[in-house]
């Protein structure tokens, strides 16, 4: 059987090895079919998307929305790079699940407006299925209403054309979207439980989400959260199209 592709652009390595084990988890996939590669680490080296069955993207620091001159030699080429992939993997409709940072890197390719008009705070917040959402069929059997953790400077503030919007929330209300049949984007991070939102908030303290003096309260808010829902999306992923 194929593995999935995990391609990850945290440079901390206890997110980075985090993030990895919440997918590993959640999709349930051993790690034998979830390869990762550090696209922070080095150039992306050349894929064939034949050997894998779907590619994930996972979140990191980067805003796409950024203007040019702010954004590092690192980022530019990352952005290159999957902006490369993404011409093959949109051209054949390849299984694609982008986690927040896959709104950014999917909307902007597929022609959407990202930017900071919806940004949301790290909190867990009120998710709701969309009409289309309910009928995808990754998406079934799920609560069409769900609490998910957020955390991002930017968002979509217009879809791509011929996207289809796939959940919302009060505050952003691009939360989830569809490109053609098999290519997904969440803002929200599905693969998060409390554990792995306390790791990140303190791994990214002095990243600008927050005042690293409100860590402690800001901690002390996540962890009432009941996150239960977001992780199915990803096993139903795997499950989908690792057959």
């Amino acid at each position: 059987m194929r593995p999935f592709l995990l391609l990850s652009s945290r440079a901390e390595d206890l997110a980075a090895d985090g993030e990895y084990e919440a997918f590993l988890r959640f999709t349930g996939l051993p790690p034998e079919r979830l390869l990762r590669i550090r696209m922070e680490a080095g150039p992306l080296p050349d894929l064939d998307l034949d050997r894998y069955a779907g590619v994930l993207v996972g979140g990191g620091p980067f805003n796409s929305s950024d203007p040019p001159s702010e954004k590092s030699a690192v980022q530019h080429r990352v952005e290159r790079e999957l902006s490369a992939l993404l011409d093959e993997i949109v051209a054949r409709d390849f299984p694609f699940f982008g986690a927040c940072y896959g709104v950014g890197t999917l909307g902007v390719h597929q022609g959407g407006t990202i930017d900071r008009r919806y940004a949301e705070p790290v909190s867990a917040v009120r998710i709701r299925l969309t009409d289309a959402g309910r009928a995808d069929p990754l998406l079934a059997g799920m609560a069409p209403e769900f609490d998910a953790f957020v955390g991002h400077k930017e968002a979509c503030s217009e879809l791509p054309p011929g996207a289809v919007l796939l959940a919302g929330s009060d505050a952003c209300p691009v939360q989830m979207f569809r490109i053609k049949q098999n290519l997904y984007a969440t803002q929200f991070h599905p693969e998060l439980d409390v554990a792995g939102i306390v790791t990140r908030v303190h791994v990214y303290q002095h990243a600008g989400y927050f005042p690293p003096e409100e860590r402690d309260d800001l901690v002390a808010r996540l962890r009432p959260a009941s996150i239960t829902e977001p992780g199915r999306m990803l096993a139903a992923f795997a499950a989908r199209y690792g057959a």
